[in-house]
């Protein structure tokens, strides 16, 4: 998969494009990043990127032309554009899983008030939000997304089947987790989980899953909200 990032923030990217998964999966030959300095596809000695709204109002609004430049340089047949905007629909662990089957992702971020609408109405082919709450710019909702679908494709977290056995990939959320030591400060493991009868540990598994999800997200049980039970 190839992702471009177009933002007049690209040095935000640089340690999380650089760490861990991400670098682990671009240096497997799973994905290639790029990311695009908007104001290198301006044409002014000042490296213009916005300009007040037209009619008036707060705040300043991102101009069309560099943006149109930038998404037009990396844009084939294949990709797809996404802008990272408060207007867009609720990003859900369902989508994750769409959009890591696409070939070429290009996340544009929004900056400032937000950006001309001939943006949206010529170039952009869908709008995601991370949540409702506002945010300095797009680049972190966009590494949000990314990290989201990268993990996703075929061979990027290395055991068979680890992204589909995670929380929201199934209308449950995950069983509580353990490791050494078996007990600590009075605090011991479970005996379901050291007694090596697997039957017996998915069962506890199954029942603890049920019971935390019935806690903090009983809308998963009960349906409310096809689209709410894939996650935020």
């Amino acid at each position: 998969m190839q992702i471009d990032i177009i933002t007049i923030f690209p040095e935000m990217l640089d340690g999380f494009l650089g760490q861990s998964m991400m670098k682990r999966a671009a240096q497997a030959g799973h994905v290639t990043f790029n990311c695009l300095n908007l104001r290198d596809f301006t044409d002014d000695k000042h490296r213009t990127t916005d300009e007040r709204p037209f009619g008036g109002g707060p705040g300043m609004i991102m101009k069309p032309e560099p943006i149109f430049r930038a998404v037009e340089s990396v844009r084939t047949k294949k990709s797809h554009v996404i802008l990272m905007c408060p207007q867009g629909k609720p990003f859900r662990q369902r989508r994750a899983q769409e959009l890591s089957n696409k070939k070429h992702l290009i996340f544009v971020c929004g900056h400032y008030e937000g950006v001309d609408e001939r943006i949206r109405d010529a170039l952009i082919d869908e709008e995601i939000s991370i949540g409702d709450y506002v945010l300095t710019n797009g680049v972190l909702p966009a590494a949000v997304v990314i990290d989201a679908v990268v993990r996703l494709i075929p061979g990027v977290l290395g055991g068979e089947g680890a992204a589909e056995q995670e929380s929201f990939s199934e209308p449950l959320l995950e069983y509580p987790q353990y490791t050494r030591p078996p007990e600590f400060r009075g605090m011991e493991v479970p005996e379901e989980l050291l007694c090596g009868n697997h039957a017996a540990i998915a069962e506890w598994r199954r029942r603890q899953s049920e019971k935390r999800t019935a806690l903090r997200r009983p809308d998963l049980l009960s349906g409310e909200g096809a689209e709410n039970k894939d996650g935020a």
